[in-house]
């Protein structure tokens, strides 16, 4: 019996089709350096990267491609914006049920470089109150760092209203779009984003080990990577090019290639309808998971706005056990455990036994939804009825 996979908010599985083609003609017939040649191997792949960036940006609104730049994925991009941006002395916000590959950097620029650094609260089910991050901002507050979707809860934080505080007040705005590239509308000119770190290997449809950075054309940061480019080589410091200026050292050009065939594959189905899908698989499944005894789900409730993300809990069990006995009994692939992001657990009031995170994809079925339900159900009665 084939998995049924249900940790879409990790990895996106299965790839469409073309990306496994892309990549492997990336390896097999154009497999040189891009940027560091003028034969034809090097210049297609030059030409795919840049394909690649012109896909991105028509996908999130973005003018200059160049403004794109690649990363191993969303927490490498995170700690370029992060480190390259924040001073000494300087003041950063974000919330209380961000993912550690936000909390971790943060802290990191704390100790380093006397950054101070408030987490503002949201309420049980990752729903933010605007008053209450307008309140923690200060005159030396520089930077407000914060995850478009929880990878726990689910919760979907108001990009538009925070960016509109950070333009008043003249702070930048980075946002992880981790669990929300490719399966909610992104429109970072509209929206008014500074900064946005993004994932390949989740809603893009690409493979692991690929993602990106975008960056306000009037935003500089410091390098993170130093090292070969391909252009200024004649110049003891890092390139001032974009997307040279980030990007130090070879590509991962077939990575990238998949991506490239992920995000033309969204843009074909749009975004929106990618959504649709995925809420209408949500709401099925906490629909069927709510009828269960001694089931909790955590996040938004139903009916609200929310990503593919359907957190919950079992009476009397550990959630290691629960992803352990759907795995081996069920074939059915969760997340267990506390997700890299501890602050919403004690947001949620679970982190003494961690959560079941199962997360839909586009490739998910009904029948797969009832199969998880009906699993979860007879797993529920196993725990609840223990004395």
């Amino acid at each position: 019996m084939q998995t049924i996979y249900f940790d879409n908010a990790a990895s996106s599985w299965p790839k469409p089709p073309q990306v496994i083609e892309g990549m492997k003609e990336a390896v097999e017939l154009y497999g040189a350096n891009p940027g560091r040649g003028s034969h034809a191997m090097a210049v297609k792949a030059s030409r795919i990267l840049f394909e690649c960036r012109k896909n991105l940006s028509k996908l999130l609104q973005v003018n200059n491609p160049n403004d794109i730049s690649f990363a191993l994925n969303t927490t490498a991009a995170l700690n370029q914006g992060i480190k390259g941006f924040v001073k000494e002395g300087d003041h950063v916000i974000c919330t209380n049920v961000e993912h550690n590959s936000v909390r971790r950097p943060i802290e990191y620029a704390r100790k380093a470089r006397s950054v101070s650094v408030t987490y503002v609260k949201t309420d049980t089910r990752g729903i933010l109150n605007i008053d209450d991050l307008k309140a923690a901002i200060t005159s030396k507050t520089k930077l407000i760092v914060c995850n478009h979707s929880s990878n726990l809860l689910g919760s979907i934080l108001p990009i538009p209203e925070i960016a509109e505080l950070c333009r008043k007040h003249g702070v930048k705005l980075l946002v992880d779009a981790a669990q929300t590239a490719g399966t909610l509308p992104i429109r970072i000119a509209d929206m008014g984003i500074h900064m946005l770190a993004f994932p390949g290997h989740k809603g893009l449809l690409g493979p692991q080990g690929t993602g990106g950075l975008y960056v306000e054309p009037e935003l500089e940061l410091e390098p993170l990577m130093h090292g070969g480019t391909g252009s200024q080589s004649e110049e003891i410091d890092q390139p001032t090019v974009r997307p040279d200026r980030y990007e130090a050292g070879t590509q991962n050009t077939p990575g990238i290639a998949g991506l490239n065939e992920g995000v033309k594959f969204v843009l074909k189905e749009t975004v929106e309808s990618i959504h649709q899908k995925e809420w209408g698989l949500t709401q099925r499944l906490m629909a069927g998971l709510m009828e269960i005894e001694g089931v909790t789900i955590l996040g938004p409730e139903l009916g609200q706005n929310r990503t593919g993300i359907v957190s919950f809990t079992v009476q009397n069990a550990d959630s290691s056990e629960v992803a352990f006995i759907l795995d081996q009994s069920y074939q059915i692939a969760v997340r267990s455990g506390y997700h890299c992001t501890p602050l919403a657990h004690e947001c949620a009031g679970t982190l003494a036994n961690g959560a079941v995170r199962s997360s839909v994809g586009f490739f998910t079925t009904d029948s797969e939804v009832d199969m998880l339900i009906g699993a979860v159900k007879e797993i529920a009665k196993h725990f609840v009825n223990k004395v």
